[in-house]
């Protein structure tokens, strides 16, 4: 890529990578996800979940997503948790993966307004993984999203939670693509997943629960729901 390109450029550059990633690899591992149920959204909770499901998955969080809500659910006993099923087609025209976007960042930035005392915790699986990029890769860098989150909205984000993410195809984990989210989150890949690694194996893409993957995400994001305000990640994983 020539030194000379314009940020927007690049920024569309990266975005026509991603989707490129997306598409080869979900396509590869189409018709390999079960259903799931639907999920809500609760006001002013201690913790609210934004979760973006799968290519193809029906309306609500997902299977990931409700085995990762599940999970954090029960790592944090005592305190209420909500959620909110990212709305977008989720469908095999993977542009309007910005449709997820758009409505993740609207429904983020109403929560840190009406409920600034809440902890939000942003996830998404696959196709999801990448509207969730879109709303904390640094503003222009993917998408041209219309409606990017404020850069004091990541005061309200405790953490950020990635499965089978397309950009980690491209080398571009959300650990290293976003400055103000990159430290708060977890990226996961399942092995040889074609979606988000050069891997061949198809059957991964639709086991990250059975993985244990699910499971090691919901303990990040509730050591990071608990963790005194400004603690890295390395004084928590040192506890």
């Amino acid at each position: 890529m020539r030194a000379d390109l314009t940020e927007n450029t690049r920024g569309a550059a990266v975005a026509g990578r991603v989707m490129a990633a997306v598409g080869a690899g979900l396509l590869g591992a189409a018709g390999l996800v079960a259903l799931a149920p639907t999920a809500s959204a609760d006001a002013c909770s201690d913790v609210q979940v934004v979760f973006a499901r799968g290519t193809a998955e029906p309306a609500g969080v997902g299977v990931v997503g409700q085995a990762f809500v599940n999970a954090l659910q029960n790592d944090l006993k005592g305190k209420s948790v909500g959620v909110y099923a990212v709305n977008y087609p989720a469908s095999y025209d993977f542009l309007k993966a910005t449709e997820g976007a758009a409505d993740a960042s609207a429904y983020v930035q109403n929560i840190a307004a009406s409920c600034p005392d809440t902890s939000i915790v942003l996830g998404g699986y696959s196709q999801g993984a990448a509207v969730i990029d879109a709303i904390t890769a640094p503003p222009g860098s993917l998408f041209g999203l219309a409606n990017p989150m404020p850069a004091d909205i990541a005061d309200h984000i405790a953490a950020v939670a990635v499965f089978g993410n397309p950009s980690n195809r491209i080398g571009q984990p959300l650990t290293t693509l976003s400055p103000l989210y990159g430290s708060k989150a977890i990226d996961l890949c399942n092995g040889a997943d074609p979606v988000c690694s050069s891997g061949e194996d198809r059957s991964a893409h639709s086991l990250y629960v059975q993985a244990g993957l699910a499971d090691q995400a919901a303990d990040f994001a509730a050591a990071r729901v608990k963790a005194p305000a400004g603690a890295s990640v390395t004084q928590l994983a040192s506890e």
